[in-house]
């Protein structure tokens, strides 16, 4: 038996070294079975990867990987899960807000028939707006897309190998991985923890992200958008019908002595502004399927050292 533990890397110099300290003492020391470290340089311009090969020379069951630019967390974590050999393998962050001990309690739940275990926040030591944004992400997740998303999310979680091996031959672009896992359906058990607050460095976790993630999840997994041009278009159509109306019979009772040019102006710039949001949703539709279909791979690697192999390759 043989655990694979996924790492994505963006700027955590500082953190690596105490995190492989925080692994080996309270996960590899206690385990009986094998185990991979798998590390993925999301394009990290700081020191991080001369950290990752100075700990891969150190333990020769770290396996490091460089990509060549960034291109978000995701696909580093489907980068690391495509280069890992475990039977299954647990996805954790580098910056040392989930406790460890976690990993072990994953493990024996997929011991006993689980093919996806999810590590659930049950509340965060982080800043309030920090909690508003993750939780008004998640309520609408349910709601709109995934009925099945926990209520405190999830970034940490254990994937058996058929799962992994699903999530690589589905090759979607624009999408949550997340999402994925969920979608797939598999035999699922939740375990709940408290997300810690970060000591090591800042996030690198952007509002421009943050709303990337929304619009990935919701393109990819619900009919919101497109339901919502719907709704516009159908709520404008009968406006403008018992606005029309209105209008006219007024016309016709003598009641409108000078045309409302104000009202009108009004109206054309409101019906102007719903044409341009339903032309917007129905371009991120056109967008995702034109970039499905130029076929680029999700990443591009640029360095990798092997298990037990220090050299460098390119």
């Amino acid at each position: 038996m043989k655990v694979s533990i996924v790492i994505p890397v963006y700027y955590n110099e500082d953190n690596l070294k105490p995190l492989y300290k925080d692994l080996k003492k309270k996960f590899i020391d206690e385990i009986e079975y094998e185990y991979e470290i798998v590390m993925v340089n999301d394009g990290s311009l700081d020191r991080s990867y001369q950290v990752m090969k100075e700990l891969a020379a150190q333990d020769k069951n770290i396996k490091i990987v460089s990509l060549s630019r960034n291109f978000g967390s995701h696909a580093a974590i489907l980068c690391g899960l495509e280069k890992c050999t475990g039977d299954c393998a647990v996805v954790k962050a580098a910056d040392l807000q989930e406790p460890t001990e976690l990993l072990i309690e994953m493990v024996e739940s997929w011991k006993k028939g689980n093919n996806v275990v999810l590590a659930v926040r049950q509340d965060r030591e982080e800043s309030l707006g920090t909690k508003f944004f993750a939780n008004t992400y998640y309520w609408l997740v349910r709601k709109a897309a995934l009925a099945n998303m926990p209520e405190g999310g999830f970034d940490v979680y254990l994937l058996d190998r058929k799962v992994i091996n699903v999530l690589l031959s589905l090759d979607e672009r624009n999408s949550a991985l997340t999402g994925q896992i969920l979608w797939s359906g598999f035999k699922t058990e939740q375990i709940p923890y408290v997300r810690l607050e970060r000591e090591i460095g800042t996030s690198k976790w952007t509002l421009k992200k943050k709303i990337r993630l929304v619009t990935d999840t919701l393109f990819s997994f619900s009919t919101l958008p497109i339901s919502l041009v719907t709704g516009i278009g159908t709520v404008s159509f009968i406006g403008a019908l018992v606005w029309g109306i209105v209008v006219l019979i007024f016309k016709l009772m003598g009641l409108i002595q000078v045309s409302g040019w104000t009202t009108l102006f009004i109206f054309n710039l409101f019906s102007f502004g719903i044409i341009m949001v339903t032309l917007g949703i129905l371009g991120g539709y056109l967008w995702r399927t034109f970039d499905a279909s130029r076929n680029r791979p999700p990443y591009i690697v640029e360095d990798e050292n092997k298990v037990g192999d220090t050299r460098e390759e390119r």
